[in-house]
């Protein structure tokens, strides 16, 4: 990957932690976070339509209770960076919701160990609560470091297989992509419009 594409994961693990971890500024909505790696990657159109597939696709899939919704930013940043190397949108697009959907797999794993390491966060801080500040800022740097590892890895996985696939892809094949990515905001509005009409009952 070239540095650009690095800084574009540098940027999205940072808005991965906009997520839940720290800010909450929702900078992290696929509406926003589209439009932004678009225009990072020279092509606003493409982040913006990206931004509202994603955000139409995730929107109904809350972050309630023991619920970790499928990552926005990764669905958003994958199909871009992939973009930028010259992968359709429409099959990017495929990837980076597989990619989100993976991530929040992965973010599970990450809290389930983040546990005991935790406890004994809070053991030391019971102990000098003057390290608060820097114990805040080293979980933040390291839920920072995990994010760039996952995104930069699936960036760099997802076009090494699209390199290798693109030659034996039919026109078939590359019609239902365009036909599938096209649908996916109506697939979207499909599940707003229940959620709106029993609001306004």
């Amino acid at each position: 990957m070239t540095l650009s594409l690095i800084l574009l994961c540098i940027l999205a693990a940072l808005l991965e932690l906009d997520t839940t971890y720290a800010f909450q500024l929702l900078l992290s909505r696929p509406i926003i976070a589209g439009p932004l790696f678009g225009w990072l990657i020279g092509d606003m159109s493409a982040g913006v339509q990206v931004g509202i597939f994603a955000e139409l696709l995730f929107t109904d899939v809350s972050p309630l209770g023991g619920i970790i919704p499928p990552s926005g930013v990764v669905g958003s940043v994958v199909p871009l960076l992939l973009y930028a190397q010259g992968i359709e949108l429409c099959f990017g697009f495929f990837l980076g919701v597989l990619g989100a959907v993976l991530y929040s797999f992965f973010d599970a794993l990450l809290r389930k160990t983040r546990f005991d390491w935790l406890i004994f966060l809070e053991k030391r801080i019971d102990r000098k609560p003057t390290d608060i500040k820097r114990t805040i800022a080293v979980t933040l740097l390291l839920s920072f470091l995990m994010s760039f590892i996952f995104i930069s890895v699936l960036a760099w996985g997802s076009s090494q297989l699209m390199f290798i696939l693109y030659p034996y892809i039919s026109a078939r094949t590359h019609f239902a992509f365009q036909l599938a990515y096209l649908a996916v905001p109506w697939i979207g509005l499909s599940t707003l419009i229940p959620a709106f009409r029993l609001k306004t009952r």
